[in-house]
């Protein structure tokens, strides 16, 4: 773990501060743990001296740390993995998803009454603000957004629609992601294929449902972003139809 490559000799609160310092002021109890912090040290960080302050389960503030946005999604997600530093963690340790992505981009109107995250393999949180969804994400799935692995909005609306929540408010997420331009009309339509039948749709007619939704909310510029997805489809039939070169005999292909 990256914690280990604190300065022992430093002074206890120096070392857990070389740590949040890194986690937007955030330490988890376990890394402090891994930092050599003894356990009575610990007791008048958090007490007397009142060094930290609890955020969230395991999850503590430094003193005097400027306060970052979504707090509390923050030391959730710092929950999942609580031994392994932010800077050091793989997605499948847990990306923002769903209703706290839609948010967090400022995307529709869903409350994001718990912390949703996506992770690679079968887990179960004890945590009742948490709630964990089980998918293995494609790297062009996600980034990252202000420090935080977040999916991108075409798979928000995807993962909330296998989620089954109202379509309306779907429509509102893609449209105001597509306004902002934080996703393209081209990638809405290819994540949201997978629905097309539910909605009484050709299979895997992602643009007939991209323009379903949209004509729910009633944009003026749902034409302008149907013609994008229209035109993003043709140009990958164009590219599947193309011949493919062939290698001359003995040349490497």
């Amino acid at each position: 773990m990256g914690c280990n490559v604190v300065v022992m000799s430093e002074t206890p609160r120096a070392r857990v501060a070389s740590v949040a310092e890194e986690q937007w002021g955030l330490i988890t109890r376990r890394q402090a743990r891994e930092l050599g912090i003894p356990e009575t040290t610990w007791e008048r960080l958090i007490g007397s001296a009142r060094e930290l302050r609890r955020v969230g389960y395991g999850v503590y503030q430094l003193a005097g740390a400027p306060e970052p946005d979504h707090l509390g999604l923050r030391a959730a997600w710092l929950q999942l993995a609580p031994g392994i530093p932010a800077w050091e963690r793989e997605p499948g340790d847990g990306v923002v998803s769903h209703r706290s992505a839609a948010e967090m981009y400022g995307l529709g109107h869903l409350a994001a009454d718990v912390h949703d995250f996506t992770v690679s393999g079968r887990r179960q949180s004890r945590h009742r603000d948490i709630r964990l969804h089980t998918r293995r994400l494609a790297d062009d799935e996600w980034i990252r957004l202000r420090g935080l692995p977040v999916t991108r909005p075409s798979r928000i609306a995807s993962d909330l629609l296998y989620a089954h929540e109202d379509p309306e408010s779907v429509a509102h997420v893609i449209a105001d992601s597509l306004r902002s331009v934080y996703d393209y009309p081209g990638t809405f339509a290819d994540a949201l294929a997978s629905h097309a039948h539910r909605f009484r749709l050709r299979r895997h007619d992602g643009l007939g449902l991209l323009r379903w939704l949209l004509d729910l909310v009633g944009d003026g510029d749902t034409d302008f972003w149907v013609n994008q997805a229209r035109a993003h489809h043709e140009r990958a039939a164009d590219i599947e139809r193309a011949p493919r070169p062939r290698s001359r005999e003995g040349a490497a292909p």
